[in-house]
């Protein structure tokens, strides 16, 4: 039978194009959107210029893109993972997400960088980075930025701790009985935390002790066996030792340690605090 063989195959073409990077994995333990450790610290050199650049003014918004760099001989930690924009380092990850985010070693993973700024007497910055796929679901946006200066975080921290009773009372069941439970003439001991701060930093003492007894009697009526929420009664003795009511704080300390269980108290930083007063009244 005549006719010419059959050319020989041709061998494919080896691919020139990037392989595509596979997306990080994220384990449910966190959201994907996490906050960039160092922006107003070691990187804060590096976000200013970000800022000059974008000309974000007194109270700026960027978005775009960053890429991550695992950093295995970094002193701090070996684990640690930078967050890069146009080239510099303007933080790092978080310790938990970089532990848990598979990112090799020598490989530079893009990610989608937010970063907010306010200038008064030095610049006020926090960055965020979204680490999975898709469209970014940010906690803040221009429009919703985050609290910045000191007083607005404070009012925040007011707010956030507010609405959180309000939600928790109005939805019912068990978890409104339990915040109740935590209420002292209608104010449950959460909201408690930063007028306490305030009048102290006013050096409004008596004002400031008032409130941390209703929030140590609020917090032992939420205790259910456990022992009370410390930190009001660490406030309690510190205003009672500004005033020179040794006795007084002596009382308090007192106070925890009872209604604390006893499993729990050795170690505990009120039974510490309490024992160095005992022994120096001796």
């Amino acid at each position: 039978m005549s006719g010419s063989a059959a050319p020989p195959p041709v061998p494919a073409a080896e691919s020139t194009s990037t392989p595509a990077v596979p997306a990080l994995r994220i384990t449910l333990s966190f959201s994907p959107c996490v906050e960039v450790a160092g922006t107003t610290t070691f990187a804060s050199e590096a976000v200013a210029a970000l800022a000059h650049r974008e000309s974000l003014g007194t109270r700026g918004y960027y978005e775009g893109a960053a890429q991550l760099q695992r950093e295995p001989e970094n002193p701090a930690d070996p684990q640690a993972v930078s967050v890069v924009v146009d080239g510099e380092k303007v933080g790092y990850l978080p310790s938990f997400a970089a532990r848990e985010i598979a990112l090799p070693e020598g490989v530079s993973h893009p990610a989608r960088y937010q970063l907010h700024i306010q200038r008064e007497q030095k610049l006020l910055a926090k960055a965020y980075v979204w680490l999975a796929e898709g469209q970014p679901e940010w906690a803040y946006s221009r429009e919703n930025p985050p609290a910045l200066t000191a007083h607005a975080r404070k009012n925040k921290a007011h707010a956030d701790a507010t609405a959180m009773v309000q939600e928790a009372l109005e939805g019912g069941g068990e978890r409104a009985a339990q915040f109740k439970r935590g209420m002292v003439d209608g104010v449950h001991y959460l909201q408690l935390i930063e007028p306490i701060k305030q009048l102290k930093r006013e050096g409004r003492n008596e004002k400031a002790l008032v409130l941390c007894y209703k929030a140590i009697q609020a917090a032992e009526g939420d205790a259910g066996g456990r022992e009370p929420a410390p930190w009001y009664t660490e406030q309690a003795a510190i205003v009672h030792r500004k005033l020179g009511q040794k006795e007084e704080e002596i009382a308090v300390l007192q106070r925890w340690m009872d209604r604390c269980p006893k499993a729990r108290r050795d170690g505990s930083r009120i039974g510490e605090r309490l024992a160095k007063l005992e022994t120096r009244t001796k």
